[in-house]
């Protein structure tokens, strides 16, 4: 039996040899070792398309909290970020900005990167409130714009614009109610993303801390604003 047992793991040895063995020694003789790297995505991240044409961020011109007037066209050759937020918001807006100065931390010293916050409570937001709020998180990057201007112009932005939903609702905390996504914008002004498991383009990240999500929001856009500052 143990003569059989040897023979046995002998023939798999040479199988093993026959089989492998080159294709790995011909790998490591023209330097293409597979180097795999699970945190990155396999695929470029997707354009969202609508009406067949890829969509592009909404034109917009606001004062931020410098008082300065941005628009659109400071973010030509950035790749950037999208949020809707308010500085009194007791909710999802701490956790939102949490996330969005991890990513401010990991990028921001670029000149090529950048982030819009547009606030959805303008009355109350004007630039010397936008200034003390990014004070309050430790904001140094000049390329973080809190961003105000008149609430109807705010919300066409964000209903139209971006089809991210925000409204007033005084029966909720702070008076009012948005989603707390966070939309990618290449170099280029296209709106970006990854794709689910059915390949359909997730469209917006989350800037919330999900329980039921292995990988968070955040954690994505530090892959995927590393890729599209690549290209």
């Amino acid at each position: 039996m143990n003569r059989f047992r040897y023979l046995g793991l002998i023939l798999i040895v040479i199988i093993f040899g026959v089989l492998f063995v080159p294709k790995i020694a011909d790998r490591i003789a023209n330097k293409t070792q597979v180097e795999s790297n699970r945190s990155v995505p396999a695929k470029p991240l997707a354009y969202i398309k609508l009406n067949g044409e890829a969509k592009k961020v909404p034109s917009f011109l606001m004062l931020n909290q410098d008082s300065l007037m941005i628009s659109n066209e400071d973010f030509v050759g950035k790749v950037f970020l999208v949020e809707f937020f308010f500085t009194r918001c007791p909710t999802i807006c701490p956790i939102m900005n949490k996330n969005m100065k991890i990513l401010d931390d990991q990028f921001g010293a670029r000149a090529d990167f950048g982030i819009a916050s547009f606030t959805i409570d303008p009355e109350n937001d004007q630039p010397h409130v936008l200034k003390k709020y990014a004070e309050d998180y430790n904001v140094k990057s000049q390329n973080w714009h809190f961003l105000t201007d008149k609430k109807s112009n705010v919300y066409e932005l964000a209903n139209s614009g971006f089809s991210i939903f925000a409204g007033i609702n005084p029966a909720v905390a702070g008076g009012f109610e948005h989603q707390g996504y966070f939309a990618l914008i290449d170099k280029r002004g296209y709106i970006r993303s990854r794709v689910d498991q059915f390949e359909n383009p997730i469209v917006y990240y989350s800037g919330l801390d999900r329980e039921d999500q292995e990988q968070q929001g955040v954690d994505m856009l530090l892959e995927d604003v590393a890729l599209l500052l690549k290209e």
